[in-house]
């Protein structure tokens, strides 16, 4: 984490997720690109980076698609680890003891904004 200042950007609309239900997104910073994704599930927001802690690639299967069929966990697509998605601790799989990285969000005026700027990029 760094301790620059926050950098919020819009990444959703609000009624582009369903509950529950989840978008990815890409955000362009001065070094690099910031690829996350948010989770709504009863209600509440849930910010993590795009990022297996197993193997370092993308979780998703496609865009936007980063939760079980049945829309209870987060699930990795290379590997078939499954995370908590309040926590974003592994609960299944070859990354057990370990979490996905947080990115925080927050809802204003009907849209999702995400903070990048504890990110990581190294």
């Amino acid at each position: 984490m760094t301790d620059s200042p926050s950098q919020w950007h819009r990444v959703a609309n609000r009624s582009d997720i369903a509950d529950p239900g989840c978008r990815g997104f890409q955000i362009e910073t001065d070094s690099m690109p910031v690829f996350g994704f948010v989770v709504l599930r009863d209600g509440q927001l849930h910010g993590y980076e795009n990022v297996c802690p197993h193997a370092g690639r993308m979780l998703n299967w496609g865009p936007h698609r980063f939760l079980t069929k049945d829309d209870s966990m987060i699930m990795c697509a290379a590997h078939g680890a499954v995370f908590d998605i309040g926590s974003g601790e592994c609960a299944a799989g070859p990354c057990m003891g370990e979490s996905l990285r947080t990115i925080p969000v927050r809802e204003v005026d009907g849209g999702i904004e995400a903070d990048v700027s504890g990110v990581n990029i190294f």
